[in-house]
């Protein structure tokens, strides 16, 4: 892969999930030479600070309540060592190694802006870490998303230091194994380093990145999805009619109905216009709009996490005057996340919304009397002898329950902390992973969705023969479904068979099965 380079100011979504998913090494990341003048003047600026004995918080004060308390010369190093380990008190199932990584780079890029005091060479140690693969054991609760990740970024930095416990190459180890066996050795921390490494928002924003990406992917998947449920259910396209959508025109809705339109051309399975049946079921009419405002939330969340990707979130920033050398330390409050806890609040309702149209596309699918007999009581012969699909509506209905509880905003609840010194915070934490939960549910739903439509495809092709034509953007959906998952004549274990098809959804085949196979104007349809 292309190497990353890191200078605090151009760091991408694309970048963040390819150094996330990849290999150790690959891409491989560095530090952007026009980046390090910029980092080492900021650490000689603190110790200056030192030098002359100015009061900073968190370099000669303790920190959050304790910002009153004077911390003498020569403790300094030791008050960076003990928010290290004091702050790492994180609980519950250890983040994934995507996401690790994703927080490593994350962090690295915004120190390597160069306001934050630390040295290069500790810099330098957590992007060695990040390209040999020590992964430190990141325990996924415990931040309240202000004043940043403290606990999870803590137990990050723990590993560089010899402590905590990191994955190296398939096996937890202590943090000074991990690193003696990549080569790597820990770092003494200088004065601000501890605070420059625990004090921002890396975790939320790191799970936010990846969660946006997939909300992009999935919501293509939705509508790939809903137009091969259309022609199942002998739907009609006439409501996608760029006509009716110029009479409201939110972009995103008009961009979603021009892709169904395109998704459906050449399709002999939708209904053309019949004045005993002139419209559908609002899961199936309503796409453009219901899709369409999903789109649009992600596309908010994509420009907030564009932003706070290349945001320098710790506290506090250290400021160098270019003509006079004048240094100016700034308390402020960067490290709040509130504005990424209502990103994902707004993103994990609106991808709640995908999952539960959906849901109710599955029910038409199922539900012999929704479908005007169209498809067979849950998608099976024999009926009463089959169940066919009745239970994995169960499953959809379920998952689609859950969200609506996950939905609940995070960013509305605080509890103040530190002696009421912390007396507001984001839940950012906590709203990136209700979020996240959210999205592999909505990954589940859909992938049900397609396989109950696969089979709804293929009794209509029992009426209308062989012969019959999917859209040109379902048709290669289709085909590539049927290359994993075989027609139910009758009952079967069907757990594998929906797994196989959420893999196909959560690695991105589906999509690109689609855009392969389809002609250059449904590749080019602008999806934002």
């Amino acid at each position: 892969m292309k190497p990353i380079t890191l200078n605090g100011e151009s760091l991408t979504i694309e970048e963040v999930v390819a150094a996330a998913h990849g290999k150790p090494g690959d891409p491989r990341v560095t530090l952007s030479e026009a980046a390090l003048p910029k980092i080492t003047r900021a650490a000689e600026a603190v110790q200056t600070l030192l030098e002359r004995g100015e009061i900073a918080y968190g370099i000669t004060t303790g920190f959050g309540a304790f910002k009153d308390r004077i911390i003498s010369p020569d403790e300094v190093e030791t008050l960076q060592r003990n928010i290290i380990a004091s702050h790492a008190v994180g609980v519950g199932d250890p983040f994934d190694i995507p996401t690790t990584r994703a927080i490593m780079l994350i962090r690295a890029n915004t120190l390597a802006r160069g306001h934050s005091g630390i040295r290069p060479q500790t810099l330098q140690l957590l992007l060695d870490m990040l390209n040999a693969g020590v992964h430190p054991v990141i325990p996924q609760k415990g931040s309240l998303g202000a004043s940043g990740d403290l606990a999870p970024l803590a137990h990050m930095s723990l590993v560089m230091l010899g402590q905590g416990e990191a994955e190296y190459q398939g096996q937890i180890l202590p943090g000074n194994g991990a690193l003696r066996r990549a080569n790597l050795r820990p770092v003494m921390l200088a004065a601000k380093e501890g605070l420059a490494l625990t004090n921002g928002t890396a975790v939320m924003c790191a799970v936010g990145t990846l969660e946006v990406h997939r909300a992009r992917l999935l919501s293509r998947v939705a509508d790939i999805a809903g137009v091969l449920s259309l022609e199942a259910l002998h739907g009609t396209a006439l409501a996608f009619d760029d006509r009716i959508h110029q009479l409201r025109p939110y972009p995103r809705q008009l961009n979603c109905a021009k892709y169904l339109r395109q998704l459906l051309v050449g399709s002999d399975f939708t209904r053309h216009h019949d004045p005993r049946n002139v419209q559908d079921a609002y899961t199936l009419r309503c796409i453009p709009q219901v899709h369409g405002a999903v789109r649009d939330a992600i596309a908010y969340a994509r420009w907030v996490f564009q932003i706070e990707l290349n945001a320098v979130t710790d506290n506090p920033l250290i400021f160098i005057d270019d003509e006079t050398e004048e240094i100016t330390v700034l308390s402020g409050g960067n490290f709040h996340g509130e504005p990424l806890a209502i990103a994902l609040d707004y993103l994990s309702m609106a991808m709640t919304e995908l999952g539960n149209i959906s849901e109710r596309r599955v029910m038409r699918l199922t539900d012999e009397a929704s479908n005007a007999h169209v498809l067979p009581a849950f998608l099976i012969k024999h009926g009463g002898l089959n169940s066919g699909f009745m239970i994995i509506q169960y499953t959809a209905a379920a998952l689609a329950a859950e969200n609506k509880v996950l939905a609940h905003p995070a960013s509305v609840d605080t509890i103040p902390t530190s002696a009421n010194v912390e007396d507001h915070v984001s839940m950012g934490a906590t709203a990136a992973l209700q979020t996240r939960q959210i999205m592999s549910n909505v990954e589940h739903i859909l992938a049900i969705e397609l396989m109950a439509a696969a089979q709804g495809i293929d009794f209509r092709k029992e009426v209308l023969g062989a012969q019959a034509r999917l859209g040109q953007g379902t048709r290669p959906a289709y085909n590539l479904i049927r290359r994993h998952v075989p027609f139910l004549e009758k009952d079967a274990i069907m757990y594998p068979h929906l797994e196989a098809v959420r893999k196909l959804v959560a690695g991105g085949q589906l999509v690109k099965a689609v855009n392969e196979q389809t002609n250059d104007e449904l590749r080019m349809t602008s999806y934002e």
